[in-house]
């Protein structure tokens, strides 16, 4: 079995950096640790773990800390993982397989990385990101702020999941600081680092200026088609924040400019045309959701439930509303098979109970 190396930065992760580590420990063959200025007890929970810790003096620049992880490197692969990261137990058995399987003729391996969850804790969000590298290929970080390895080579995607489990809060424009700072040095961003730029700008509720930076993305020719189309549906949101509903509409109808329409922009315009009241539109745009499955698309940013469960449940509403009961229920329950539990499923079906009892039927069929 080929040797792996796992390749962390961190600073002041005292809160998670034992709970990474605990669910990786031995299944990596050694742990190289990079501190970028820790002022908490990080250093001493991580030296239960590994010998091998370095300091590394802050420069605003991750891609640099991230390659001097990676030069420390000694076994044939390299992982690396953020200390709010975790690997699930019932993943680690999924983990091992993988492990096994890895070979001279791989470069690079995408595994899937789950970032966000509903609360019984199924995955809601859900990306593959380049996560496994052959250290004989000398990948480089690139990138100040959302730092990246391009993938090139036999790559591979393994459906095996780490999970983004963050505790308590950062300084939410600490990114949008970096950026900031790098446009003030002259810096001229590349198309995707301009698409994380227009992404802090929104997260931080700077919309006009978010906009202004979406729609310069958009125009870059060398974009990604990926980056292309979550820049459409957050643009939308921005101009939804600032009152210009029918161009939020048209910002998402500009992602079919580069491919075919996906499940969770069908279902933001699912729910433009049902706050208007306009229920037969909506229908359409939930049913079009569905017609896609998530493995259509293996790369990108997935919103899990837009494939299935959102769907299902907001045609059930506007079916009801348009009093076409027995499609209603249908889609209520397909829904209720995908998440019994959720708070909306339940009431909706003590909902259909009453409409069943008035229709003096207990199952419409």
């Amino acid at each position: 079995m080929k040797s792996l190396s796992l390749c962390m930065i961190v600073r002041d992760e005292e809160e998670v950096i034992g709970r990474c580590l605990d669910s990786v420990k031995d299944l990596v063959d050694e742990i190289i640790i990079v501190d970028t200025g820790s002022t908490d007890s990080t250093k001493e929970i991580v030296s239960k773990y590994t010998d091998k810790i370095y300091d590394f003096e802050w420069i605003d620049d991750f891609a640099a800390a991230r390659n001097r992880a990676f030069s420390e490197a000694t076994k044939d692969f390299i992982m690396w993982l953020d200390a709010d990261d975790v690997l699930f137990e019932e993943d680690r058995e999924d983990f091992m397989k993988f492990r096994e399987s890895l070979d001279d003729s791989i470069d690079m391996v995408m595994l899937k990385y789950n970032v966000a969850f509903d609360e019984q804790g199924a995955p809601t969000y859900s990306f593959f990101r380049e996560r496994v590298f052959n250290r004989k290929n000398n990948y480089q970080w690139i990138g100040k702020i959302h730092e990246v390895i391009v993938p090139q080579g036999n790559l591979i995607n393994v459906d095996v999941p780490i999970a983004h489990k963050p505790v308590g809060g950062k300084d939410p424009r600490r990114n949008l600081k970096i950026f900031q700072k790098m446009i003030a040095g002259g810096d001229e961003l590349v198309p995707r680092e301009l698409f994380y730029y227009a992404r802090e700008l929104y997260y931080n509720k700077e919309y006009d200026e978010a906009i202004e930076t979406f729609n310069e993305f958009l125009n870059k020719d060398s974009a990604w088609v990926e980056d292309r189309i979550n820049a459409c549906k957050d643009l939308s949101v921005c101009y939804y924040q600032i009152g210009e509903n029918t161009k939020a509409l048209h910002a998402m109808y500009r992602s079919f400019e580069y491919d075919v329409p996906r499940p969770e922009i069908c279902c933001d315009i699912g729910k433009h045309f049902y706050d208007r009241e306009k229920f037969e539109i909506s229908i359409f745009w939930y049913k079009t959701a569905l017609e896609k499955n998530i493995e259509d698309f293996p790369q990108g940013f997935k919103i899990n439930d837009c494939y299935d469960f959102l769907p299902c449940i907001q045609l059930s509403v506007c079916l009801d509303r348009l009093g076409r009961t027995e499609e209603a229920i249908y889609y209520h329950e397909k829904a209720k098979k995908i998440k019994p539990d959720n708070e909306a499923v339940k009431y909706n079906e003590e909902y259909f109970k009453g409409v069943r009892r008035s229709m003096g039927s207990e199952k419409i069929k």
